[in-house]
């Protein structure tokens, strides 16, 4: 084991040197065979196969075409795509019809894909994933898993329809697009299109603002049921949601988009504030934007409106500050979550604070289930963007934590001087974390061995590989754990809150 591992790093370091062949494509048997993975959370078995979602951090491969900075001379937006590959068109796809569409596709490419299942929406629904990428069935070390989840609301039904037609395009551009190939070589993207199949199934075309859907079968609106920092969070936890949560403490995400509709803006944690009261109903909402807009920000918050702006820069309209008929334009394009409008129980400040894993909110298109001949445009409109943004998860730092044999420090926590939101290694060791040009200090905690302080600098142009190795501590050493979580003093109140009464009418407190 230490031989193996000593090799691993030494080929992560040479590895980078190399550029990846332009007429390099894997073969069926490098990567496996196609098969359709069907995990339930609740059973922790699989249906179908030998193979759990988990162990797709088993029996890692040594990947030789590990290449960490993007090819700089690529052309990403080549023109149209052609609509003759498999059959696949523009326009709403209801479940059944997606779900023969991610059949019909890793069938299509099973080299480049993997279907699995998370769980079932309330109505026994599978919540599906596509893991798109030249190492589809088995992690890669040192390569990083991102993911896109569309469909939350089910009446944002645009979201869903970008992510299938983005599963096709990296499928079929593979070959021809060397962005496209540089991406899926050293990175695992997993694509759920719809959270909520339930809601869309009943939501209604040509409905652009309101109109049924949002909410899963139960009425429960998802993006209101995930754990909260600042408040306790009393809503009963629903399977889609749930399923989301077992799913992400499976998988250490680098990166995560979470697709709306409703707006054109890249929203940012938190969206949660410690003095917050949560609008009851879309005209207070409206009030609340305009009277009660105080960002409420991370430590991350450099990196999140860096994230945002990348977004949001790459779309054809949003970084212009395109008003909706139901929502302000935003400045750049981007917006602070809290700021926009405060919510409990939101699914991004979850995947940050509980897992840290770098997620934003992508509000696509200003309608929300628009007609399906305008999803053409919604696609150009928001393709780069949605390739651009994963991109990102090969900015700033990453790396392994050893002991002083070699061997890897699983769950070792890490966090970035003054930055109080922490991260963990793999089982493997691994650890990335996206960070913008500087230098940094990473302390890192295991248990069993003495803390350790780093110092390191990232730069624009690659990211920086980071080995840490940890030295055992003496028997009965006792040594503090770092604080994973954002202690209320870092955060910014910077005007008060509103205050309801029983009506829900609302002032500013008097001083």
């Amino acid at each position: 084991m230490e031989r193996l591992f000593s090799f691993l790093f030494f080929l992560v370091l040479t590895v980078t040197a190399q550029n990846v062949p332009s007429n390099h494509k894997p073969t069926e048997n490098s990567v496996g065979s196609g098969r359709i993975l069907n995990y339930s959370p609740s059973s922790g078995q699989d249906q179908n196969t030998d193979v759990k979602i988990e162990d797709t951090y088993s029996n890692p491969s040594i990947d030789r075409r590990y290449q960490d900075t993007a090819p700089s001379n690529y052309n990403l937006d080549p023109g149209p795509v052609e609509q003759d590959k498999y059959g696949y068109e523009f326009k709403y796809h209801d479940f059944d019809q997606m779900t023969r569409f991610l059949r019909e596709t890793t069938a299509k490419y099973p080299s480049l894909t993997a279907l699995y299942s998370i769980g079932k929406s309330v109505q026994g629904r599978d919540l599906w994933v596509m893991v798109v990428s030249s190492s589809p069935y088995e992690h890669m070390i040192g390569k990083p898993d991102v993911k896109y989840i569309g469909n939350i609301h089910g009446n944002e039904a645009v979201s869903r329809e970008l992510l299938l037609q983005l599963i096709y395009y990296l499928v079929t551009s593979y070959s021809t697009d060397s962005y496209a190939q540089w991406l899926l070589d050293n990175t695992r993207i997993h694509i759920m299109p719809s959270m909520n199949p339930d809601g869309f199934e009943v939501s209604k075309e040509g409905q652009c603002d309101t109109g049924p859907g949002r909410y899963n079968a139960r009425g429960y609106d998802l993006n209101r049921n995930f754990p909260d920092y600042f408040k306790q969070n009393n809503k009963r936890m629903q399977p889609e949601a749930e399923a989301v949560k077992e799913w992400v403490s499976k998988i250490q995400f680098v990166l995560s988009g979470s697709l709306h509709g409703g707006a054109l803006v890249a929203s940012y944690p938190f969206d949660n504030t410690p003095n917050s009261r949560i609008c009851k109903s879309s005209a207070l909402c409206s009030l609340f934007q305009n009277y009660a807009s105080s960002p409420s920000l991370t430590p991350d918050d450099d990196v999140f409106k860096h994230l945002s702006l990348i977004y949001s820069t790459n779309h054809a309209k949003m970084s212009k500050g395109v008003a909706c008929k139901t929502s302000k334009g935003f400045l750049k394009g981007i917006t602070n979550g809290a700021a926009w409008y405060p919510l409990t129980g939101g699914m991004q400040d979850f995947n940050y604070i509980w897992h840290g894993c770098m997620e934003v909110t992508l509000e696509v298109s200003c309608c929300k289930y628009p007609p399906a001949k305008e999803l053409p445009r919604y696609w150009e409109d928001n393709k780069v963007a949605l390739i651009k943004f994963l991109s990102e998860a090969h900015r700033g730092v990453h790396g392994f934590v050893m002991d002083e044999h070699g061997n890897p420090v699983e769950k070792a926590s890490l966090k970035i001087k003054t930055r109080d939101v922490g991260f963990q290694t793999t089982k493997y060791g691994e650890f990335w974390r996206i960070l913008l040009p500087g230098v940094y200090k990473m302390e890192v905690y295991a248990d069993g061995f003495v803390p350790k302080e780093v110092e390191f600098m990232v730069v624009n142009e690659h990211p920086t590989l980071l080995n840490v190795t940890l030295h055992p501590s003496q028997y009965g050493a006792y040594y503090p754990k770092p604080v994973l979580l954002p202690s209320i003093s870092i955060m910014q109140v910077q005007k008060p809150r509103p205050v309801y009464n029983v009506t829900g009418d609302f002032a500013f407190p008097q001083d």
